[in-house]
């Protein structure tokens, strides 16, 4: 009886591995396959922001080769650089807001208590700029033309402005 009772045992035992091993060795195929399903859910997810990033981009000044190359004349002093003119073109014309009645820019008069200011801009080529503005209240967007003048100054043109209704 006793040998009978540890042949049980160990036949128990036996079994127990091999459905443990069994168990274990599918566990990690899952978890394997699910690894794998993971990262190519991500990889395609950061295919399709880095492709939504540059359609976003496709109408910048820093991806457009043929305004950039509006800028380089043939006189080799007079070049100007378009990652310098970015930030100088948006710091020009945020000084604007600076003034009392708000920024003449928008193509708004001032409505209310209130002035308006252009909050963000975005360069579009070498003459199209496009600004989004506001007075706390109402919104707007202003389609600007933009020069830069023989001194290096800039200058601004209104083309068409746009309030959104509250």
């Amino acid at each position: 009886m006793k040998q009978s009772l540890l042949l049980y045992l160990t036949i128990l035992a036996v079994l127990s591995t091999i459905f443990t091993y069994m168990f274990l060795s599918k566990e990690v195929t899952f978890q394997q396959k699910r690894y794998d399903k993971t990262t190519k859910k991500l990889r395609d997810s950061l295919s399709l922001v880095t492709n939504q990033l540059v359609d976003a981009k496709y109408f910048s000044l820093d991806k457009n080769e043929n305004a950039q190359n509006y800028f380089d004349s043939g006189n080799s002093e007079k070049i100007i650089q378009y990652e310098k003119l970015i930030p100088f073109v948006t710091e020009k014309l945020l000084d604007f807001n600076a003034n009392a009645k708000g920024n003449p820019y928008t193509g708004q008069d001032q409505i209310g208590a209130n002035k308006f200011i252009i909050n963000k801009v975005k360069i579009l080529n070498h003459r199209w700029i496009i600004a989004d503005y506001s007075d706390g209240e109402i919104w707007g967007e202003v389609l600007l033309k933009y020069f830069v003048n023989p001194d290096d100054s800039i200058s601004f043109e209104v083309n068409q402005s746009l309030l959104y209704q509250k």
